[in-house]
Order: structure tokens, then C-alpha cells, then sequence
């Protein structure tokens, strides 16, 4: 593409659709029809541009112009319930159980690799000793001691944000830094079963494993099964890069990066609810069966409500990305 001949070719469309966006007063009917023609045009011009002919700034102006047209043609429009009902019922579902064949083998993979990480430090006292002195492991472990005492060491409600917090910011980079390969998500996923295995160990070998389990168990299936989804959905995000599929590269990663985002709202819902959890029943009076019930109730609904209306929402095409409406135009160039 001759760039100089395309941008002669075409600048007067660009600048009457300009003119017409820049219009104080109410378009005719005729002026209307015009400007959805142009921004038609103009939104086949950047994708030309962008595949063709990339110009860093002749694109940043016409993408400008695409984004004001686009703007005027569709207004503004503002969130109401029914985006939160149609995210709740169908989005975030949806988008989690598109992304079951990688947060699974990721939960499964973790867990096995904690379980072995746990039975390692359990085993070798010379493990043990380069973690903290004998007395210091014998304050962790014992009874009363600084594992027991940690989830009543604070007000529940305080504690309980303290939590979600630390878990919601630990799910969005996941999320987020999934777009450097996976890579971090890796470390991330790593240093969370370390911690686990750390107190699987320590507790193993002072014969207090049942009691370690009893207050984990609890909140730890569903927030770790957060983590878990935002782990696979990191890693997904990652090999989008590497292997977009029939889209182009920049088109995949918007439309994986965007439902990302949404899951990471989405996941943040279900750790308030594991922080609750940990907050108020953990460290409660209630029998070991009772909280590790709770616990497990709140897992199967969350993989209940995943794989019901996830299920359905994606065999109907949702996959957790925005509004076709609210996307950016995509013109193809290519067959």
C-alpha cells in the first residue's frame, strides 16, 4: 500500500466525518446517515491502516476519530442492574468454565505438588530446622499456639478484610500478569502452596495434621479454588500469545484480556465470601465437622453454579467478553 496515495485518497472523508462530530447542533437526518457511512468507512480505513500499512501516528489519529465516531453512532450508555444480572448469570460463569481445562490440571497440579512439598518438610527434620529454630516450630505447632491463635488474633470483621484483600490482590495478578507468558503466575501459584505445604509439614510431624486441616479446610477449599481459576485463566492468557488461534494475536489478547478483567470481579466476589468465611467460622466455637461442612458447602455451590449456568451460558456463545455492541470494530482484511 502506497501510504501517501491511500491517505489522499481518503482524507476528505476523514475530515467531513470530523466536521460532522465536531457539530454543536442536532444532526439533520441526511447528516446522520452520513456520519454512520463515514464512520463505516473510516473504521475499514484503520483496519487497512493497521494490517497493511502501520503508521504509528497516522493510526493514533484515525483511531481517535473511529473511537468519537463510534461514540456518537452508539451513544453512551450507562451500567445498569441488568449488566450486573447478565455478569452474575452469565459472564463470569461462563468465562470461568471456558477456562476449566486450565484452572483444573492447575488445581490438581498445585495440590499434589503441596501434598508432596507437605510430606517432605514433614519428614526431614533437617528441613525443618533451616525454617526456624526448634523452639520456634514448637511455638507454631502447639497447642494454642501461633497457628490456632492466627485466625482469632484479630476482630472477625477486620480480619475477614484484611483477607479478602490479600486474596483478591494475589487473584488479579494472577489475572493480570498472565500476559507476561505465565510466567509470574507460576511464582505466584508456587509460593502459595509453599505456604500450605510449610504448615502441612510442620503440623504433620507434631501429630497435629487433623487440627491444621480443621481450620484450613474451611475457607481454603473455595479460596484456593479462586485462586486456582485465577491461576489457569493467567496461564490461558499467556499461551494466547504464543498461540492465538484463528484470531489475530491482538484480537485474541483484547477479547481474553477483557474477560480476564471480568473474572477478576467476578473472583473477588467469591473471596469476600471465603474471607467471610474465614473470618467468622473459622475461628468460631462450632465442631471441626461443622466449619469443614460450611466450608464444603460453599465449594460445591461455587463448582455447582459454575458448571450450571457456566455450562449454559457458554454452550449459548457467552464467553465472558463484553457486549458485541461494546467492542471495538473489527473489519477483516484477509479471507
Amino acid at each position: 500500500m502506497d501510504l501517501d496515495v491511500f491517505v489522499s485518497a481518503h482524507r476528505a472523508e476523514w475530515d467531513r466525518l470530523d466536521t460532522l462530530l465536531r457539530r454543536q447542533r442536532r444532526l439533520t437526518g441526511t447528516e446522520a446517515d452520513e456520519l454512520v457511512a463515514l464512520y463505516q468507512r473510516a473504521a475499514t480505513h484503520l483496519s487497512l491502516l493497521q494490517s497493511s500499512a502501520p503508521d504509528p501516528q497516522l493510526t493514533g489519529q484515525l483511531s481517535q476519530l473511529v473511537a468519537r465516531a463510534r461514540s456518537a453512532v452508539t451513544g453512551t450508555r450507562r451500567a445498569s442492574w441488568r449488566d450486573v444480572t447478565r455478569f452474575l448469570l452469565h459472564g463470569f460463569p461462563a468465562a470461568v468454565y471456558r477456562s476449566r481445562h486450565w484452572w483444573v490440571p492447575t488445581a490438581l497440579l498445585s495440590t499434589v505438588v503441596a501434598a508432596l512439598m507437605g510430606w517432605w518438610i514433614g519428614t526431614h527434620p533437617e528441613v525443618q530446622a533451616a525454617i526456624a529454630a526448634p523452639s520456634e516450630l514448637r511455638q507454631l505447632t502447639r497447642p494454642g499456639g501461633e497457628y490456632e491463635t492466627y485466625y482469632s488474633s484479630h476482630p472477625a470483621a477486620a480480619f475477614a478484610a484484611q483477607v479478602w484483600t490479600n486474596n483478591a490482590q494475589a487473584a488479579g495478578m494472577c489475572l493480570v500478569l498472565g500476559v507476561f507468558l505465565g510466567l509470574p503466575v507460576l511464582w505466584i501459584l508456587f509460593e502459595n502452596m509453599l505456604n500450605l505445604a510449610v504448615g502441612i509439614g510442620l503440623m504433620s510431624s507434631a501429630g497435629r495434621l487433623d487440627t491444621f486441616l480443621g481450620l484450613v479446610l474451611p475457607h481454603g477449599l473455595l479460596e484456593l479454588t479462586a485462586v486456582f481459576v485465577a491461576g489457569g485463566t493467567g496461564l490461558r492468557l499467556g499461551w494466547t500469545l504464543i498461540d492465538p488461534g484463528p484470531r489475530s494475536r491482538r484480537t485474541a489478547l483484547a477479547e481474553e484480556g477483557r474477560a480476564a478483567v471480568g473474572m477478576a470481579i467476578g473472583l473477588a466476589l467469591v473471596l469476600f465470601v471465603s474471607g467471610a468465611i474465614e473470618g467468622f467460622v473459622t475461628p468460631s466455637g462450632l465442631p471441626t465437622w461443622a466449619r469443614i461442612g460450611i466450608g464444603v458447602v460453599a465449594e460445591v455451590a461455587f463448582l455447582t453454579y459454575v458448571h450450571v449456568l457456566g455450562g449454559r451460558a457458554a454452550r449459548a456463545g457467552d464467553t465472558g467478553d463484553v457486549e458485541a455492541a461494546e467492542r471495538s470494530a473489527a473489519v477483516p482484511t484477509a479471507a
